[in-house]
Formats: C-alpha cells, structure tokens, sequence
C-alpha cells in the first residue's frame, strides 16, 4: 500500500466523518426516547400467576424421563413423582428402550397443581444421578 493512498475498504475522510456524525444523532434519538417512554414494569401482586401460566391445574401431565437402561430406574423415577403426586398411579407408566438397548424413556403422568409443584419435580428429577434427560 502506498503511502497517502486510501484503501479500498475505507471510504475517504469526509464520509468516515458523516457516519460518525449519523451514529452521534442515533445515539442522541435512543436517548430521548428512553428518557421520554416510561419504564415497563410487571404489574404488581394483585395479579394471579396461574392466569400468566398456559396450563390450566389442576390437570394431568405427562413427563418424558431417560437414562441408562439399568436396574432401579424405573423404581427411582416412580419413587420421586410419587413424592409430588401422592395420587400418582404407577400402572400409567410408559416405557420406551432406545434402539441399542442403552437407554430407556420412562412416561409418567402426574396430576399437575401448581407452577411450583412442577419445578420442583423436574428439579428433583434432574438432580438424581441416573437420569439424563427430562422432558
């Protein structure tokens, strides 16, 4: 590259300046318009989160679980949606083997009451080590 030529990539001075310009007016335009639009905020606790939810309780869902195919799996599974769902009927139980035999899908269908109830199991069920995966 010679010396005092422009590169070819570059646009000369002048439009380098405009775009600096342009980018000071934008910046200038997004900030107005934050000082001017009032912050959105989430209501306030007089609304009800089971109306935000897209599920209705209480209801009846099901729940995907894999892991290895080994002995006590299904057990265990059984055994934690059982904590949560004292209604829990284990003869609603699918199971599934992968196609190599490693892995096995266990269905269960719990009786759904709350937002919490859910997050809670799919946390107890992910923290036991011989799941690999909850859907």
């Amino acid at each position: 590259m010679a010396f005092g030529r422009i590169p070819a990539n570059r646009p000369p001075f002048a439009a380098r300046a405009r775009w600096r310009t342009m980018g000071k007016r934008l910046q200038l335009l997004i900030w107005k318009h934050r000082m001017t639009t009032p912050p959105t905020t989430p209501s306030t606790a007089t609304t009800d989160p089971r109306k935000d939810s897209l599920i209705e309780y209480p209801s009846r869902f099901p729940i995907k679980v894999m892991g290895l195919k080994a002995d006590g799996f299904v057990h265990a599974v059984t055994e934690i949606a059982h904590r949560f769902d004292p209604q829990f009927d284990a003869s609603t139980v699918e199971l599934r083997s992968s196609s190599g035999g490693n892995y096995l899908g266990v269905t269960i269908t719990v009786t759904a009451t709350s937002r919490e109830q859910l997050d809670d199991l799919y946390r107890a069920l992910t923290s036991h080590p011989m799941v690999k995966v909850v859907l």
